[in-house]
C-alpha cells in the first residue's frame, strides 16, 4: 500500500491504459499497461519511492489501474478519479512475441492534465530527484502539456529522463511527431532509445551505434541508453565512452511487452542508488567505468526477467539483484 510518509524520489508523467491483448483463441485479455504506467510500477517494485502525476478514470479500468499502482507503493498526485474514460490499446503479438498496437485515446483520463498541474504537483515535492516521461506523452498534440513541464523540471535541477519510445503507426503526422520528440530530448539528462526508435526518427549514421551517438550529440543529454532487442544494450556518454552488454545465454522469451520499460526502470533505480555517494547532477551523470557497467547490468537484468513472463510483470529489486549475481550478462 502507498506510504504517505515516504520521501518521494521520482515523478512520472504519461499514459496509463488497458492493453487488450489478443489470445490464441481470438479473445482479448484486458491487462493494465502503457509505457509510463509499466515503468512507474517497475520503479516502485525496485524500491524507488515514485509519484504518478496523471489522473485516472472512475471507471472499472481506472480503478484497476489505481489499485495496481498503489498496491506496488506508488503515490498518486491525483488520488480523486476523473470522469473521462480509460485509454485502451489493442495489442497483437507476432511469432517472436513482439507487440503491435492500436490506441483509443480521445478524451481519456490520463490526458486530463495540464502543464501547470504537472508543475504544481512537482513543486509540492521539494526532495524530488528525478522525473520521467516518454512514449505516447511525446505525441505532438500533447506538447503543450509536457514540454513546459520538462523545461521546468530541468531548470529546477531534477534529473530528466525521456524515453523516445515511438509509436509511428498511430501518429498521423510523423514529421511533427519527430520534431516533438527532438524538442523533448533537449530538456533530457538521460535518453533511452531502441534500435527501432532510431530508424523511426530517421537518425543518420553508418550503423546503430553511430546513429545513437548522433542522437546523443543532438540532444541535451549526458547519457543515452540503447536497447538492441536480443542483441543486448549499450550505454553511451557525452564524453565519448560506451559500454555494450548482452545476455550470457539465450532467454526463454514469453513476450516482450514492457521489456523496454523495465529496462529503463532498472537503469533509473541503479542511477538513483548512486546518489548516496555523489553530490549534484553533474557528478551523478559523470560515470566511472565500474558505474557504467553496473547500471547496464541492472537494466538488462530487469528487462530479462520481464520478457520471461506473460505481459508486463515488473520484477522486484530482490529478483533483479539475484539475477545480477548469476552473472547473466557479459560485456563486449
Amino acid at each position: 500500500m502507498e506510504n504517505p510518509e515516504q520521501v518521494l524520489q521520482v515523478a512520472t508523467a504519461g499514459e496509463a491504459l488497458i492493453d487488450l491483448i489478443v489470445q490464441p483463441d481470438g479473445r482479448y485479455e484486458p491487462c493494465p499497461g502503457g509505457a509510463v504506467f509499466n515503468l512507474t510500477r517497475a520503479l516502485a517494485r525496485q524500491g524507488v519511492n515514485t509519484l504518478y502525476l496523471n489522473p485516472l478514470s472512475h471507471d472499472r479500468f481506472g480503478r484497476q489501474l489505481a489499485a495496481a499502482l498503489t498496491g506496488d507503493g506508488v503515490r498518486l498526485a491525483c488520488p480523486q478519479p476523473v470522469a473521462q474514460s480509460t485509454s485502451l490499446a489493442v495489442v497483437g503479438l507476432d511469432d517472436a512475441g513482439h507487440p503491435d498496437y492500436v490506441f483509443y485515446r480521445q478524451d481519456v483520463a490520463d490526458r486530463a492534465v495540464t502543464a501547470d498541474s504537472l508543475i504544481q504537483s512537482c513543486q509540492r515535492v521539494p526532495a524530488l530527484e528525478m522525473v520521467y516521461t516518454g512514449a505516447l506523452a511525446l505525441a505532438p498534440e500533447d506538447s503543450g502539456r509536457y514540454l513546459p513541464w520538462l523545461r521546468a523540471q530541468h531548470q529546477a535541477g531534477s534529473v530528466v529522463v525521456v524515453d523516445a519510445n515511438l509509436r509511428p503507426s498511430v501518429m498521423p503526422d510523423l514529421q511533427a511527431y519527430r520534431r516533438n520528440v527532438h524538442a523533448a530530448l533537449q530538456h533530457a539528462d538521460v535518453v533511452k532509445v531502441s534500435d527501432e526508435d532510431l530508424e523511426n526518427l530517421e537518425i543518420p549514421g553508418a550503423d546503430v551505434f553511430a546513429r545513437a551517438r548522433h542522437l546523443l550529440d543532438a540532444s541535451g543529454a549526458s547519457l543515452l541508453v540503447l536497447t538492441l532487442g536480443p542483441h543486448g544494450a549499450c550505454l553511451l556518454t557525452r564524453d565519448g565512452r560506451q559500454w555494450r552488454a548482452r545476455e550470457s545465454r539465450p532467454l526463454a522469451v514469453v513476450d516482450t511487452v514492457g521489456a523496454g520499460d523495465c529496462f529503463l526502470a532498472g537503469f533509473m533505480a541503479a542511477l538513483l542508488a548512486r546518489k548516496n555517494g555523489v553530490t549534484g547532477t553533474v557528478d551523478l551523470l559523470a560515470l566511472p567505468d565500474d558505474a557504467g557497467r553496473s547500471l547496464l547490468a541492472h537494466a538488462m537484468a530487469s528487462a530479462s526477467l520481464c520478457v520471461m513472463r506473460r505481459g508486463c510483470v515488473p520484477p522486484t529489486g530482490a529478483e533483479v539483484q539475484a539475477r545480477i549475481e548469476q552473472a547473466s550478462c557479459v560485456f563486449e
